[in-house]
């Protein structure tokens, strides 16, 4: 009996490597198992004490339909930044998550989906999962605050212009506690 399980949980993990290894099969099991993950990691809201805010505004970016947007645009408003690639397992594994959380919110939040991806690779990505939400590329310098070396990336910025959440990694963004922190960022007036 013990022999017979042996086995089996052998050939489990033989299939599980050969998956792995097999190139057209990796970045669907890493997908899968990013969006599992998703559930697990959760995002922290900043202690206000070590909140830091965004020293500059003047960022240029391109929308995808090809207008140009500073980010100036923002100042005042709650902001929800998400650095990502049409490549990159876990920022996929996350996408239905923002795309929820962009349809529900996408008229009070700003949000800002950005990417160094060629715009018909996204529009492409886009069509394929149905995502409707306007992606961007930085023409210009990122703000120091923002910068990272690892995607997913994805900030929330409050309307004093400070920065809340700053997550790296996958996270299921359509959750109860993301959407009662954008409630509460909503509901407070600008200074």
């Amino acid at each position: 009996m013990k022999s017979s399980l042996l086995k089996k949980s052998n050939i489990v993990l033989l299939l599980v490597l050969a998956l792995l290894i097999i190139p057209q099969s990796r970045q669907v099991l890493q997908i899968w198992l990013f969006k599992g993950w998703s559930f697990i990691n959760k995002s922290n809201v900043i202690e206000e004490k070590d909140r830091v805010s965004i020293s500059d505004y003047n960022w240029d970016l391109v929308s995808e339909d090809g207008k140009n947007f500073n980010f100036k645009e923002t100042q005042g408003e709650v902001v929800f930044i998400n650095f990502w690639a049409t490549w990159c397992p876990p920022c996929i594994a996350e996408m239905p998550s923002l795309q929820k959380l962009y349809t529900s919110y996408g008229n009070r939040v700003v949000f800002l989906f950005i990417t160094n991806d060629d715009f018909k690779v996204v529009r492409r990505f886009k069509d394929k999962n149905n995502y409707n939400f306007k992606v961007y590329q930085p023409m210009g310098a990122i703000p120091d605050e923002l910068m990272g070396r690892t995607i997913p990336r994805t900030f929330i910025i409050n309307k004093m212009g400070e920065i809340i959440v700053d997550e790296r990694g996958v996270i299921n963004w359509n959750s109860e506690a993301i959407r009662k922190q954008l409630n509460k960022l909503l509901s407070v007036k600008p200074i």
